[in-house]
């Protein structure tokens, strides 16, 4: 049954479903003249907000996070939209990251805007969500601020009441008029180092206690390059997976055919890059048949430093999600073992079930522990070890666009104990004459070149085996590390360090 509902501006429909074995009915209220992607943005905004999973609908599962996504949808705002279509779906995905990326940025904005500072802070959150959306499409999209205006004020009007529907006109059409006079209220980058960082966390949308750490490091141009660096649009690089037969001439050929935009990667045989076109690629259905993965090559440097070998016994200490593990499981070639342990239950289940799909399974073992415990009850010696550490992602920003707020200062000290601790931990399980790799998606010192140093005092039974033939040169640090550079690669950036234990003669 459909039934028409007049509305100033929307109607309704009243659509019965089935949604249990006894088919039990109930109305849902579609609403049709709110823009879809808007809606969504929203909400996942909300969501994100709130400390709930920064899902990305660009997934292999990306038909189902539709659906998970219309139930929030309807859940929050108290109605549903039309369905998505693929180009909503990528807007949601660059609407949502942009949003975040750059939320100090837009509060900056509303709180100018706003005719007192009381307003924003007792704002809704719904509204507050909305609201960013209009000035990120407007400022940032350059999309015309008619059609922004229009469609954010009924969004609001709709899912909340005509009033803050008002709200969201006033605020985009003073930000509008302000930005076609080239007026923005935004600060002076000037100043003492404090005034000068927080102008520039404002500007670049980052924060403060970043801005000042970077500046004091790198410099402030170096600082600001990073911050750019971070609020574009993430890349993507595809791995292709041997064990599958498929060659990176195969996923080129296919790349082509579908007129994906890609280039191969200089620095690993199996990777290309791509800047768009990923959704064509899950659609293709490569991940879902395990020919290919999405994979930085900051990664398979990691990897490479390893230098797994078929017949080799390798310990990934913090195996979970598992993307080294199976990178690592594809060059054994079938031969060897890789024990994949992890304090995450879930995300192991995960790995196994895609080593199966990767046709890498019989040579991974995954162990459900905290590795500090394992290395007490078990005696086994590995030929190589690898501990991809927790760390703060300071390296990932731009793909991780929620990082930067979910991460203080006070996390850093915390997680250089953690490090300490797991470090000395794996140390245990390498067996003498073997290898140790320690790694993080970091670029921030203390986390790295400080944690080898400290670690090295502890157990001068390792020595610092440099990485010199494993990667190329400009990855190569003085110390005979591996460190990735996000502006100077065009990649991640990560930390890496080759240890060895020494035989049994010389300790």
């Amino acid at each position: 049954m459909i039934c028409f509902h007049l509305f100033p501006s929307r109607f309704t429909e009243r659509i019965s479903v089935s949604d249990s074995p006894a088919a039990r009915r109930r109305t849902r209220k579609v609403i049709t003249d709110v823009s879809p992607h808007r809606a969504f943005s929203a909400v996942r905004l909300l969501r994100i907000e709130q400390g709930g999973a920064f899902a990305d609908l660009l997934s292999d599962k990306g038909r189902n996070a539709m659906r998970n996504e219309m139930d929030y949808v309807e859940r929050t705002l108290g109605f549903r939209t039309r369905d998505l279509e693929d180009r909503d779906i990528r807007l949601v995905s660059y609407i949502v990251g942009g949003a975040v990326r750059w939320r100090r940025y837009l509060d900056h904005l509303i709180m100018s805007l706003c005719n007192e500072d009381k307003t924003f802070r007792d704002m809704e959150p719904l509204l507050l969500q909305i609201l960013r959306i209009g000035i990120f499409e407007i400022i940032k999209l350059g999309m015309p601020p008619y059609a922004v205006v229009d469609e954010n004020v009924r969004l609001a009007k709709v899912s909340l009441r005509p009033g803050a529907g008002n709200m969201v006109n006033g605020i985009l059409r003073k930000l509008a008029l302000l930005k076609e006079k080239d007026c923005l209220p935004l600060p002076k980058v000037e100043g003492d180092e404090r005034a000068q960082a927080r102008a520039l966390a404002i500007i670049h949308s980052h924060p403060v206690w970043m801005v000042r750490r970077w500046t004091k490091s790198l410099g402030q141009e170096e600082t600001v390059k990073l911050m750019n660096w971070n609020n574009t649009d993430p890349s993507f690089c595809l791995r292709v997976n041997p064990q599958k037969g498929y060659t990176r001439s195969d996923l080129v050929k296919t790349l082509n055919d579908k007129q994906v935009p890609h280039e191969v990667s200089i620095y690993l045989d199996d990777f290309v890059r791509l800047s768009t076109g990923l959704q064509a690629i899950i659609q293709a259905g490569l991940l879902k048949e395990g020919l290919c993965s999405v994979q930085d090559e900051s990664a398979g440097l990691v990897v490479a430093i390893v230098d797994p070998l078929p017949g080799e016994t390798i310990i990934d200490c913090c195996a979970a999600p598992g993307g080294k593990t199976l990178f690592m499981a594809s060059q054994l070639r079938s031969r060897g073992t890789i024990w994949a342990v992890d304090i995450n239950r879930a995300r192991l289940r995960v790995l196994k079930e895609t080593s199966k799909l990767q046709n890498v399974e019989e040579v991974i073992t995954t162990v459900h522990a905290d590795l500090r415990l394992f290395c007490v009850n078990n005696l086994m010696k590995a030929d190589k070890v690898l501990l991809d550490a927790p760390c703060s992602g300071l390296g990932v920003l731009s793909k991780r666009a929620d990082l930067r707020w979910n991460r203080r200062l006070e996390d850093l000290e915390q997680l250089k104990q953690l490090q300490d601790e797991l470090f000395d931990a794996a140390s245990t399980l390498v067996k003498h004459g073997g290898i140790l790799v320690y790694s993080t998606c970091s670029i921030d010192p203390e986390e790295n070149e400080e944690r080898v140093a400290a670690f090295l005092c502890r157990h001068p039974e390792f020595t610092v085996d440099p990485v010199h033939g494993f990667v190329p040169p400009g990855f190569i640090t003085v110390e005979g590390f591996c460190k990735t550079d996000p502006v100077k690669h065009s990649m991640d950036g990560s930390f890496a360090a080759r240890l060895i234990r020494c035989a049994d003669s010389c300790w």
